[in-house]
This record gives C-alpha cells, sequence and structure tokens, in this order.
C-alpha cells in the first residue's frame, strides 16, 4: 500500500488515515499531534464535533492495513491547509465490485460544493481500480442537499435499506464504467 495516496481535487486535498494514525483517533478523536507531520491542522477538530465512522474503521485497519486507502480520508482545505471533512468507503470492494462511500462535511463548510467535490475526487480514483465494478450511496429520504446531489449526479435508486443507526435509506449506484463515461471521458 502507498502510504498515504493523497487526492487532489480543484480546492481539495483527500489524505489517507493511515494505519498508525487509528489508534491515536481512537484514544483522542482531537489528538494534539496527529497531524503535526502531515503539512496540515485541525482547529475545527473535526472527528470530535462532526459524525463519524472510526470506531468500525479502526478493527477493519487493525485486521487489514491494505484497506486504509479505501476507508478513510481527512479532506483538507488547500487554501488554509485545514480539515474541513470526512470521505471513505465503508470497505474494499466486495465480491461482486461494489463499493459504498460515505461522507461529511463541517457545518461551516457546508453549502460551498465542497461535498460533490469530494465525491468526485473518491469515485474518480476508485473507478480505475479493476475490482471496482459499481458505485453506491445511501442516504436517508429526509436529506435533501444529499438527494439533491446524487440525483444530480445521475446515480439511481435501485432499492432501500433499514440501518441500524441511520434508520430508512435509499439505495443509489451508478457502474464505473457510466461514471467514467460521464465524468472522466473515457468509455472503457
Amino acid at each position: 500500500m502507498d502510504q498515504d495516496l493523497t487526492i487532489e481535487t480543484n480546492r481539495l486535498y483527500l489524505h489517507t488515515v493511515l494505519p498508525d494514525e487509528y489508534p491515536l483517533l481512537v484514544q483522542n478523536l482531537a489528538h494534539p499531534i496527529l497531524w503535526s507531520n502531515r503539512g496540515f491542522t485541525d482547529p475545527l477538530k473535526y472527528f470530535a464535533n462532526n459524525p463519524n465512522p472510526i470506531k468500525y474503521r479502526a478493527p477493519r485497519i487493525t485486521a487489514n492495513p491494505e484497506l486504509a486507502n479505501y476507508l478513510l480520508r481527512v479532506v483538507v482545505l488547500k487554501s488554509e491547509q485545514i480539515i474541513i471533512a470526512s470521505a471513505g468507503f465503508h470497505d474494499g470492494p466486495d465480491i461482486n465490485g461494489m463499493i459504498e462511500i460515505g461522507f461529511g462535511v463541517d457545518k461551516a463548510y457546508q453549502g460551498k460544493g465542497y461535498g460533490q467535490e469530494l465525491l468526485h475526487g473518491m469515485w474518480g480514483w476508485v473507478v480505475n481500480t479493476p475490482a471496482v465494478n459499481t458505485l453506491r450511496y445511501t442516504v436517508s429520504p429526509d436529506n435533501l442537499i444529499s438527494q439533491h446531489i446524487i440525483k444530480k449526479l445521475g446515480f439511481k435508486l435501485v432499492g432501500e435499506q433499514i440501518d441500524e443507526e441511520d434508520g430508512l435509506e435509499e439505495i443509489y449506484e451508478m457502474s464505473s464504467k457510466d461514471y467514467r463515461s460521464a465524468f472522466l471521458g473515457k468509455s472503457s
């Protein structure tokens, strides 16, 4: 695994949370020295002040550190070098090649297009992974902002599920091939 496979978009860097950083996050979600050697800071105390998947991702990283590039990224605003969001896949691709994404943007930075930009960053990277065939996005029917984003991007509603924590979620999907064609200008 590349240690920090950083994804870059116009305004953002999406840095991999490295396997040795998970224990520090589990110990303290606003660990004061966690990002000091990475060139960015966390004045918003992003993980401490926003819902996050650390408790779900940490055991997976302990079991398989090779999943780090998939599971969690800190989203850093280039202009300020501060963490404003997080994004990651729930796991690596499943046996059918499906991969599901989750993300969050700090309230102070919502409504500025960062959510859509980080989604494109993550999907633009993962659709070039041979094991990935299907992109999945689940969202509450009440989350109108996320509903708007996913429909605008052309993902299709394929079903619904009940999540233990989040309740009813609608399931949206798009094939990797369709994503590459629609957003990356690649037909294969």
